[in-house]
C-alpha cells in the first residue's frame, strides 16, 4: 500500500474538479492537492463522449478561470456561423491535458493519480486503487475530501440502453458513427435516432452534415425540448445587450404567467427559447443551447415519432410500446437515451461544505465550472461552513417547463447574495467563468457608454420580482413534489 498525505483529495479529474483546483491554486499558496479519477487522462466524462461533440455554449466561459479554450472570433462556416466558437472534442481534452502537464503539476502543489478509483473512507483517511495495477492507496487529508463526482454525468459510451435488442440488430451509439466509412459495402440504408436530448440533435445534425438525406432518417422523440436561442448567449465583451435583454426576457416573461408552459410560450414568441416544431408545446427543458442554424437544419427530418419510448429493436423494425414500427431492411438503430446530468440527482442534494466534505454542486445553474471555482474561492477566503453555506446554497437542477422557473428564481436570488458580499463580488468582477462579471467591470475601468443602459436593468428584474418569486415557489412545489 502506497501513503500519501495531502491538504485536499479531489476526486475527479473533469470540468468540475479541474475548475475547483485551478482556481484553489491562486487562492491558497500554502495547500497541497492530490487529484485521482478514472480516466486515463484528464477531461472527466468528455474522455467517453462521441468524437463529433461540441459545448453548447460559447468556450468564452468553460474550462478554468486561468485559461482561455478557444481562440476569440466568430465561426465562419458551419451551423454556428456568426457566432462565437464551440470547443470541439478533441480541443476539450487537449485543454485539459495541457492544464494538468503545464500548470497543475509543475507548480509542485498537485499530484494527479489518474486510472486511480474512490474507495472511500472518513476522519481524515482515505483509500483508492489503482485500476490497473491493482495498487492499493492511503490518503490522509488534513482538511477536506473535495468531491467532484456528484453530477453523475452519463454519455452513451457508458450508459445501458433501457430497451432490448434483437440479435442480428444493427445498433450503434454515436461515436461510433464516424467509422462508419471503414466499411463501406455495408454501410445503412436508413438511419433511426432514439432520443429527444441534445445527443439526438448532435447526431442528426452530423448525419445532415455528412450528406445522409432527411428522408432516410427516422427520429424516436418521446419528448420535445424547449432550448436557449444560443445567437443571446455570446460572450459578454463582445454583446452584453444581449446578455442583459435575455435576463431581461426571462423575468418579464416570468411576471405575469400562470404556469412554466406560459413563459417559455412567451420566451419562444421573443426568440428567447427554441423549439423544433412549432406546432408541439414541449414540456422537457434540459437547459440545452441550440443555434437557429441547428434548428432549421433538425427541421428537415419529418419522420418523428412522438410520445413514446422504445421497448425493444428487431432487425427491420422497433417496438414502442405496443405499437410496432416497421423500418427499412439495413436501418441503424442510434442510441441517443443517455441523460448527461441524470436528474434524479435532484434528490440528492445537500450542502456544498460540511465539515471535511465539499461537495461540487452549481450555485448556479447551469453554471457548472462556475460554480466550482466559486466553491474554491469561497473555501479559501471565508471561515465557517455556516458563512459558506449562506454563499452557496445549491441551485435545483430543474429538468420540465414546469420547474425551470424555481431555477430562475434560485439564480437571481443568488446573484443577489453574492453581489452583496464584498469578497464574491469582487472574484465574479475577474472570474473569466462568470458571464457577466468580467466585461462589467472592463466596462466601468473605461466608463463605457453602454453602462447607462445597464443601469436600467436592475430596476427592471426589481420591477418583476413579486412575479418571479410568486410562479418560482409554484414551480419549487411541483420540483419537490410538494
Amino acid at each position: 500500500m502506497t501513503l500519501h498525505e495531502t491538504d485536499y483529495l479531489v476526486i475527479g479529474a473533469g470540468a468540475v474538479g479541474m475548475a475547483f483546483v485551478d482556481t484553489l491554486l491562486d487562492e491558497d499558496a500554502d495547500c497541497h492537492i492530490t487529484i485521482i479519477d478514472k480516466h486515463a487522462r484528464p477531461g472527466g466524462h468528455w474522455n467517453d463522449a462521441y468524437s463529433f461533440v461540441t459545448l453548447h455554449q460559447p468556450s468564452a466561459t468553460y474550462g478554468v478561470n486561468s485559461k482561455e479554450m478557444c481562440p476569440d472570433r466568430k465561426d465562419t462556416d458551419g451551423h454556428n456561423k456568426g457566432l462565437y466558437p464551440l470547443a470541439k472534442h478533441a480541443e476539450i481534452l487537449a485543454y485539459y491535458g495541457q492544464l494538468m502537464t503545464e500548470r497543475f503539476v509543475p507548480s509542485g502543489r498537485v499530484t494527479y493519480l489518474a486510472l486511480t478509483e474512490y474507495q472511500g473512507g472518513g476522519d481524515g483517511k482515505h483509500q483508492a486503487r489503482s485500476i490497473l495495477a491493482g495498487e492499493e492507496h492511503e490518503f490522509k487529508v488534513r482538511r477536506k475530501l473535495v468531491d467532484g463526482t456528484w453530477f453523475k454525468t452519463s454519455v452513451p459510451s457508458t450508459h445501458k440502453p433501457a430497451f432490448d435488442i434483437a440479435q442480428g440488430t444493427h445498433f450503434a451509439i454515436p461515436g461510433d458513427l464516424p467509422r462508419l466509412w471503414m466499411d463501406t459495402e455495408n454501410l445503412p440504408r436508413h438511419y433511426c435516432i432514439i432520443g429527444g436530448g441534445k445527443t439526438a440533435m448532435d447526431t442528426a445534425v452530423w448525419l445532415l452534415e455528412a450528406g445522409v438525406p432527411a428522408d432516410k432518417i427516422d427520429w424516436v422523440r418521446p419528448r420535445d425540448s424547449w432550448m436557449f436561442n444560443r445567437r443571446l448567449l455570446q460572450p459578454a465583451k463582445h454583446a452584453i445587450e444581449d446578455l442583459v435583454q435575455f435576463q431581461i426576457d426571462l423575468v418579464e416573461c416570468a411576471n405575469g404567467s400562470e404556469n412554466g408552459d406560459e413563459m417559455f410560450a412567451k420566451l419562444g414568441e421573443r426568440g428567447t427559447m427554441l423549439r423544433l416544431d412549432e406546432n408541439v408545446m414541449p414540456k422537457m427543458f434540459h437547459f440545452a443551447v441550440i443555434s437557429e442554424g441547428e434548428v432549421a437544419l433538425l427541421r428537415q427530418i419529418t419522420k418523428v415519432h412522438r410520445g413514446k419510448r422504445v421497448t425493444a429493436l428487431e432487425g427491420d423494425a422497433m417496438i414502442l410500446g405496443d405499437e410496432r414500427v416497421a423500418l427499412p431492411e439495413g436501418t441503424l438503430f442510434i442510441d441517443c437515451t443517455a441523460s448527461a446530468v441524470p436528474f434524479e440527482q435532484r434528490d440528492k442534494g445537500r450542502p456544498f461544505f460540511d465539515g471535511d466534505t465539499i461537495t461540487l454542486q452549481m450555485t448556479q445553474v447551469p453554471l457548472i465550472p462556475y460554480s466550482a471555482a466559486l466553491a474554491a474561492f469561497i473555501e479559501a477566503n471565508f471561515d465557517t461552513d455556516e458563512e459558506k453555506n449562506n454563499l452557496t446554497p445549491p441551485a435545483p437542477l430543474t429538468d420540465t417547463t414546469d420547474t425551470y422557473p424555481y431555477a430562475v428564481m434560485a439564480n437571481l436570488m443568488s446573484t443577489a447574495i453574492l453581489s452583496g458580499n464584498e469578497k464574491t463580488n469582487a472574484f465574479n468582477a475577474k472570474s473569466r467563468l462568470h458571464p457577466t462579471g468580467p466585461a462589467i467591470a472592463e466596462m466601468m475601468a473605461k466608463g463605457d457608454p453602454r453602462l447607462a443602459a445597464l443601469g436600467k436593468v436592475g430596476p427592471k428584474i426589481q420591477a418583476n420580482m413579486p412575479g418571479v418569486i410568486k410562479l418560482g415557489i409554484a414551480a419549487k412545489a411541483i420540483h419537490e413534489g410538494t
